[in-house]
C-alpha cells in the first residue's frame, strides 16, 4: 500500500511532468518561494489543506480527480465534464450514447 505523503508527492510530480512545468515554475506560480514544491516532491513536506486546493486549482482538476488513480488525464477528464454540462439534454444523451457504443465495440 502506498503511503499518503508518498501518493500526493508522485501524483503533483506527474501532474507536473504532464504540463511540462518545473519545480521551480510551479512553485512561483502558486505564489511560492523557489524550493516550495521541491520540498513536497522530495518528500520534506506536505502541502497544507489551504495549498493543496490551489494546486488541484491550478491544474484544473477536483481533489476527487487527485486521488482517482484509475484516471490517466484528469484535467482532459475535467474539461470533458465541464464542456458535458453545457450541452443539451438531447446532445447528453447522444454523447452517452456514443460511450456506451464505444465501450461495447472494445469489449
Amino acid at each position: 500500500m502506498v503511503k499518503y505523503e508518498d501518493f500526493v508527492k508522485n501524483r503533483i510530480t506527474e501532474l507536473r511532468m504532464k504540463e511540462d512545468i518545473s519545480e521551480y515554475t510551479l512553485s512561483k506560480r502558486l505564489g511560492h518561494s523557489k524550493g516550495y514544491i521541491y520540498n513536497i516532491s522530495s518528500g520534506r513536506a506536505l502541502p497544507p489543506l489551504k495549498e493543496f486546493f490551489e494546486i488541484c486549482r491550478y491544474f484544473k482538476i477536483s481533489p476527487k480527480e487527485f486521488f482517482d488513480t484509475e484516471m490517466d488525464d484528469p484535467q482532459m477528464v475535467a474539461e470533458a465534464m465541464d464542456g458535458f454540462k453545457q450541452l443539451s439534454e438531447k446532445d447528453q444523451q447522444t454523447i452517452l450514447d456514443l460511450i456506451n457504443s464505444l465501450k461495447e465495440k472494445d469489449k
